[in-house]
Order: C-alpha cells, then sequence, then structure tokens
C-alpha cells in the first residue's frame, strides 16, 4: 500500500495545536498602551519602537476640541510633549523626531468667523515644532507618504469651498514644488502609504457622485498610474510599509471599518481584522508585518485605543496547503484547506436593463456595466450602471449604443471599447471619468467579443471576432495606455468569446476559454512581453466571465459549454480546480470583475436575458477536522 507521503508529496505533521501561515499570513492585532488623549485626524509617523502622533480632533467643539497635542511612543508607552504651535485636523509624515504636520481644518464655528481650512505647516526635529513653508494649494484631508520630515509628498484634499484635488506636492525640508497629478480627484486617502518617491494613492471619497474608494493609484516618483482595487470601499485609512509594491492599510469609514489589507504589487488580501474598528489615519509602520494605529473614531467616541500589528507568535510553520496534520492536544486529524474552493456565490441586486454581450468590469463592490443588447443580433443599448456592492443605479448613457463590446477599469474610470453596432464591428473606444464619457483613439482593429483587462490608462484587448474571416477570429493583442491603442506580440491561440483576469496589471494577466477553431478551453499568460500556453480549463467553453487580480489567481464562470454553464472554476497559477456552481446558468455575462476571492458576475443569457447579479466570497486559508461518514 501506497504511504501518504508518496502520493501527497508530504507527510502528516503531528502537531499540539493548529499551525498557522508564517509571516503576514498569521500577522494578527494586539492591544498596547492607549494614547492619553484620544483623537482623531492627526499626523503620524515612525515605527512600532519609536513613533509620534500630533494634532487632531477629541469631539469636544470649536474651539476647544481641535489640539495641537504631540505624543510620542517609545515601544511600550505613550509620552506627552511639546504641542504643535496651531491646533487642527491634520496630514503628515515622518518619524519621531522629524514630522511633518501639513495644512488642517479647525473647523466652523456659529456664526462661521472660525478659521476653517488653515494652509499651515509645521515641522517637528524631536523637542519643538516650526512652521515651514505653506503649501501651494490650500487642501486638508490629504493622502501622504514619507518616512522622514525632509522627503515626503501629499496628493489630493479638499479646498475650503468643498471642492478636491488632483494635486501632488513633494517637500525636500525646505519647499514644496508641484508634481503630476493623480488620475482621480478625492480626499481622506490613507495616510504614511510609502515614500517620497514610491507610494500608492488608496481609496478615499469623491464628491461626485459622493461615494467611498476602492480606487488605488500607484506613484513612481513621477507619474501616477492606477492599478488593481481595494477589496473594500473606504477613506480615512492608516498605513505602513515601504512603498508600491509593499504597503499594509487598516481601518476606516464609512461607519467604520476593521479590514487589514495587504499589497504585493499587484493583488489586495485581506489579513486579520482590526480588535477595534475605526477610522481617524492614526496609522504609521515601515513594513506591511509592523504597524501601530493609534487613537482614531470608533462606532461611539473619539478613542484612545492603540493596535500593534505584527507576526510575534505566527512563525509555526503551515507546510502546505491541502496538508493533512494531526492535532495530539484534540486527538483529531485536521486539513487546511484552499481558500477558494470554500467560496460560494450569493444573490446581490439585480440590474435595471436585463442583458447580456455588455461590457462590465470593477470590483464587487463598486463595478459598472455598459451597452449590451437583449439578443445576439440587436443594435444595443447605451444604458450605463454602477453597483455599489448592493444594488444598481443608472447614470450616464454611453455616446454610441452596441453589444458585443469590452470593458475595463473601475467606475470612476472606465473604458468601453469595440463592438457591434449595425452594419458591422466597430473599432470606437469611450472614456468615462466618473461623470462623462469621451470618444478616444479608437482600436487598430475593430473587434466585438475580446477578452479584456487593467486600468483606464494601462488596458488591453486580447483575441475578440473581427471582420473578414473565417469566421473571423481573431488573436491580436492590443494595449491601450490612456491614449492610444498600440498592437504587440499576438496570442498563440485565436479566440473570440474569452475571458480573462480581467482587475490584472496590464504586464501580468491570464485569458482562458473562448469560440473558434482551437480555443474553447485553452489559457494563456502575459507577462507584458510575450504569451505562455499553461493548463486547460476542465470545462471547456465560450462566452463565459472571469476575474482576477494576477496572472496567478483568477476565476473562470458560466459561458457556453454547450448550453448555458453554471460551472466556477479556480486558478492557482499552476492549475484549475472546479469549486462550487453559479446559482444561475448562464452565457455571454456582461464582463466580469474583482478577484479570485472577491467577484461579480451580472446579466446575460438563460433562456432570455437576465438581469440576475451573483457575489463570489472566499473565506481565508481555514482548518477543517476530518471526519467519518
Amino acid at each position: 500500500m501506497a504511504e501518504y507521503k508518496d502520493i501527497k508529496g508530504f507527510k502528516v505533521q503531528t502537531v499540539s495545536t493548529d499551525p498557522v501561515a508564517s509571516g503576514i499570513a498569521g500577522a494578527t492585532w494586539s492591544s498596547i498602551a492607549s494614547l492619553n488623549t484620544g483623537r482623531q485626524g492627526v499626523s503620524s509617523g515612525g515605527t512600532t519602537t519609536a513613533g509620534i502622533v500630533a494634532g487632531g480632533y477629541d469631539g469636544e467643539g470649536y474651539p476647544s476640541g481641535y489640539t495641537g497635542l504631540t505624543e510620542t511612543w517609545n515601544g511600550s508607552a505613550w509620552t506627552e510633549t511639546a504641542d504643535m504651535n496651531s491646533g487642527r485636523t491634520t496630514d503628515g509624515f515622518g518619524t519621531s523626531t522629524s514630522l511633518i504636520a501639513g495644512a488642517g481644518n479647525r473647523g466652523v464655528a456659529s456664526p462661521p468667523t472660525a478659521p476653517g481650512y488653515q494652509n499651515l505647516v509645521e515641522s517637528w526635529n524631536g523637542t519643538a515644532w516650526t512652521e515651514v513653508a505653506e503649501y501651494n494649494n490650500n487642501r486638508a484631508s490629504r493622502g501622504t507618504a514619507g518616512q522622514s520630515g525632509t522627503a515626503g509628498i501629499v496628493f489630493g484634499g479638499i479646498t475650503p469651498d468643498g471642492g478636491n484635488g488632483f494635486y501632488t506636492e513633494s517637500w525636500n525640508g525646505s519647499s514644496w514644488t508641484e508634481l503630476n497629478d493623480l488620475n482621480a480627484s478625492r480626499y481622506n486617502l490613507a495616510t504614511n502609504a510609502g515614500t517620497q518617491t514610491s507610494a500608492l494613492g488608496v481609496g478615499g471619497q469623491f464628491p461626485s457622485p459622493p461615494q467611498d474608494g476602492t480606487l488605488v493609484e500607484s506613484w513612481d516618483g513621477t507619474n501616477w498610474t492606477e492599478v488593481s482595487e481595494l477589496n473594500t470601499a473606504r477613506n480615512q485609512m492608516g498605513g505602513s510599509g515601504t512603498g508600491n509594491t509593499s504597503l499594509l492599510v487598516f481601518g476606516g469609514n464609512p461607519g467604520v471599518k476593521a479590514n487589514t489589507e495587504s499589497w504585493d504589487g499587484s493583488s489586495w488580501t485581506e489579513r486579520n481584522d482590526l480588535s477595534t474598528a475605526r477610522n481617524g489615519n492614526g496609522g504609521f509602520g515601515t513594513s506591511t508585518t509592523s504597524a501601530i494605529y493609534a487613537g482614531g473614531q470608533d462606532a461611539t467616541t473619539y478613542t484612545a485605543v492603540s493596535e500593534e500589528f505584527s507576526v510575534a507568535g505566527a512563525t509555526d510553520s503551515l507546510e502546505n496547503l491541502g496538508q493533512v496534520f494531526y492535532n495530539s492536544t484534540s486527538n483529531a486529524f485536521k486539513v487546511t484547506q484552499q481558500p477558494v474552493p470554500a467560496g460560494t456565490w450569493s444573490s446581490g441586486g439585480a440590474l435595471n436593463t436585463a442583458r447580456g454581450y455588455g461590457a462590465g468590469s470593477g470590483t464587487q463592490t463598486a463595478a459598472f456595466v455598459a451597452t449590451g443588447g437583449i439578443g445576439p443580433a440587436t443594435t444595443g443599448t447605451g444604458v450605463h450602471e454602477q453597483y455599489n456592492g448592493s444594488s444598481w443605479t443608472e447614470t450616464t448613457d454611453v455616446n454610441t449604443s452596441r453589444s458585443y463590446a469590452g470593458g475595463f477599469g473601475i467606475t470612476t474610470a472606465g473604458i468601453v471599447c469595440g463592438g457591434y453596432n449595425p452594419p458591422g464591428t466597430v473599432a470606437l473606444t469611450e472614456s468615462w471619468n466618473g461623470s462623462a464619457w469621451t470618444e478616444v483613439n479608437d482600436m487598430n482593429t475593430a473587434t466585438q467579443t475580446g477578452a479584456l483587462g487593467g486600468t483606464s490608462t494601462a488596458g488591453f484587448s486580447a483575441g475578440g471576432y473581427v471582420p473578414g474571416g473565417p469566421p473571423g477570429e481573431s488573436n491580436k493583442m492590443e494595449l491601450w495606455d490612456g491614449t492610444s491603442w498600440t498592437e504587440t506580440t499576438d496570442m498563440n491561440t485565436i479566440r473570440f468569446y474569452g475571458a480573462s483576469s480581467n482587475q490584472a496589471p496590464q504586464t501580468a494577466t491570464i485569458v482562458f476559454g473562448g469560440a473558434g477553431t482551437a480555443a474553447t478551453g485553452n489559457a494563456e499568460t502575459w507577462n507584458g512581453t510575450s504569451w505562455t500556453e499553461v493548463a486547460d480549463l476542465n470545462d471547456t467553453r465560450s462566452e463565459l466571465g472571469g476575474a482576477g487580480s494576477s496572472q496567478n489567481s483568477a476565476l473562470a464562470f458560466a459561458g457556453e459549454a454547450p448550453g448555458n454553464s453554471a460551472k466556477t472554476e479556480f486558478w492557482n497559477g499552476t492549475s484549475w480546480t472546479e469549486v462550487n456552481d453559479l446559482s444561475t446558468a448562464r452565457d455571454v455575462v456582461n464582463g466580469s470583475g474583482g478577484s479570485s476571492a472577491s467577484a461579480l458576475c451580472s446579466g446575460g443569457f438563460t433562456t432570455t436575458a437576465t438581469g440576475a447579479t451573483e457575489e463570489w466570497t472566499a473565506p481565508d486559508v481555514v482548518i477543517n477536522t476530518l471526519t467519518t461518514s
């Protein structure tokens, strides 16, 4: 008889406690000493053994509630030190001995004679505060990045009259310099989100229409580029990390959040939650496994609670997903399950306009569907709807109605391209800025039903149905840079009606399934230069949906197999695994979006057009006890 090790490649361990994942996967929040004064809206910086928070609002009303109080952390206790010159809510960056506290708000009294927003910047040298050069643009509630009081950036923000901003400004220790703007104007982004030359603009609030964002932009020292979105829309988060390839964000609004997510340069992963849900920007740290969140506003009050995120006690080995082990304390055999196969689909809000063949993209809590049709040969519709995690809302139509179009991007910055509009296939591309659609440069090749993905400034279209034939199938790959389309390396396999890991970066995605002479269940990965054939889907199909945040983590669902399919498969970078089915079998779904752990499937066709929406949710790694049956 073969031994378990010979079959699976690893042995059955005997342990006294259940193993946990090493590193960040096992890191948790734990309570530390509280601040002396509870508040939110602070400047903060430093490490878990030498940190600082300054300024803020403690809920006492105007003007006394706006404070310049400064507290420093030595790894075990908070100590009050010299106050700022001007009490206010503020945003900043730096360390416990070198901190910048930027412009902020002192509220509005009644009658409104209070100072309100102050374009005032102060510098901390470890002993005293000194007023320094003001911002070029008077804005509060900015995102921040910088691990020194002499080198950092601030970005976004809101103006005294309620407007918000794109602006980015860099600090060199003596003056502020305007740099390239954010792509999307917003405020209350995450603070302490990297360094002066490598940062992320995470989440925030968009005033028109009012909403909390999942949008993330990456800063390389010169330009902002949209990347994969957060799993949970929010604002007023704390941050800790080294830059645009490694960041931790936590807490936030609305409704106060406990969520913690980490960024690895390509995707966001949910981590262990805070013990106390709150918002207020009081986070700091220099890595994704070592951070502090001090103070904030919880569900009832301005709190002094402080917590530390660390891997202490989380170093026991989790050798393999799918590992069987014996727990000698509980006298039970157990198995570590992969997270995605445990996922399930649940009903979401229905589209207002039932349809398939539409262009869709986004995340489970912030998605769009534009265009589409109720039959394969119809002119199509221009209707545009957006999803907020529970319901769809109609907004501005695209300029050109069509069906069979493709889409990528997010609810505030999306692209719809190609499609069918009688008498034939079109190359039209339209760009959405959060309020209006604008026609931009056409595709090089008029295309319908391609596999698409990426962001509004770095997207792609792979394959599709093009004029000519036979039967009009294509393996063409075009890249979108925010201005124009460029043809690049063709796929190995000709296909149309394929799907992709829609939220993956332009340079690291996977395309799978489709119709054509050779496509069906074929899958290929793209590294920005070349295509590589990988393992086929288990269930060959076309007209399917896809989701995922990288070329190593994707979902394939729905489709024509033949006949409507409810099948869902998970890609782990090596192979496809069948997981839980959709509730409603369908094909020609309206694009797709989200990650392999949090995805969305909307519309499509059963026997007629449907508006049904389903949400896919998968938990983190779980440990199950093996039982007999």
